[in-house]
């Protein structure tokens, strides 16, 4: 079962569960997804959902910060929950030695040294994680490491 079944499979049960907040994320996940097959004109791969996913995720998470700015904390609640219901369908971020180990693995199989690599250290990086780190954390690691 791919991830949309899953999703799909999910919005049943939160319709039986009569979990609201559930129900209308995943829904609105689903809508996402189905906008991006039209746009793509295709069906969407596991990689097609995952970035929905994970540009939903980001797009969450900025909202998030907005509301806690603005002292929403019901609607900043929220979205914590939301961002949790879109978790549970992305891959399990890599923890920091993990994620550091690997990066800095990439930049030495690469041979990069100073900040001008950045850009190759950086795609090499990227590739290495497989999109199990978000891109903001790998770039601060790299940073680090070349300019040491």
């Amino acid at each position: 079962m791919n991830i949309a079944e899953t999703i799909a499979s999910d919005v049943t049960s939160a319709m039986k569960k009569k979990d609201e907040l559930e129900l209308s994320t995943l829904r609105l996940v689903r809508s996402s997804l189905k906008n991006k097959q039209i746009e793509l004109g295709r069906e969407l791969t596991d990689e097609d959902t995952l970035a929905v996913l994970k540009s939903m995720k980001k797009q969450y998470a900025d909202a998030l910060v907005d509301f806690e700015k603005a002292g929403r904390t019901d609607l900043a609640d929220r979205q914590k929950l939301e961002i949790t219901i879109l978790d549970r369908y992305l891959p399990q971020q890599m923890n920091a030695e993990d994620l550091e180990r690997i990066v800095k693995e990439a930049i030495e199989a690469g041979g990069f040294s100073g900040i001008a690599d950045m850009g190759k250290a950086m795609g090499a990086a990227m590739k290495a994680v497989e999109g199990r780190a978000d891109g903001n954390a790998v770039r601060a690691i790299v940073q680090r490491l070349l300019a040491s």
